[in-house]
Parts: structure tokens; C-alpha cells; sequence
């Protein structure tokens, strides 16, 4: 007997620009819920209070730059 397993990945469904020019994604999971990820701060929020407003109050407020994204190293 054979299990075959599906990945279904989040679909992005809204971004926000913060004023310090990070950008807050807003992604729907496959059950339909919503979760955030910001670039700036990194906070991720998956909750069911979760919406766009939720996203948008964010980016209004949060004041850290993107956060630099550095190469993953790989033991040798």
C-alpha cells in the first residue's frame, strides 16, 4: 500500500507597505484562514482573529527596516 501525501502551500492574498518600507504578507491557508508575516519586525500571526485589518494595523505601525536576508550556510 502506497500513502501519497499533498503539500498545499499558503496562497499570498494581500501585502502592506510599512513606513519604513518592509512589507507585511497577508496569506490564506488551504482551510481558509489567514496568517501574517512581516519583514521588518518578523512577527508571524496566524490566529483566527487574523484578517487584512489585522495586517493593515500592523504596517501602519511597525517603524523596523526589511531585515536583511543572508545566504544559508551548509556545513561541509
Amino acid at each position: 500500500m502506497t500513502a501519497t501525501v499533498t503539500f498545499i502551500a499558503p496562497t499570498t492574498v494581500d501585502a502592506f507597505s510599512t513606513p519604513a518600507g518592509a512589507i507585511v504578507y497577508v496569506y490564506e491557508d488551504p482551510d481558509g484562514s489567514l496568517s501574517s508575516d512581516c519583514t521588518g519586525c518578523g512577527e508571524f500571526a496566524w490566529t483566527l482573529a487574523v484578517s487584512r485589518d489585522f495586517a493593515r494595523a500592523h504596517a501602519a505601525e511597525c517603524l523596523r527596516r526589511p531585515r536583511r536576508t543572508r545566504p544559508l550556510l551548509l556545513a561541509a
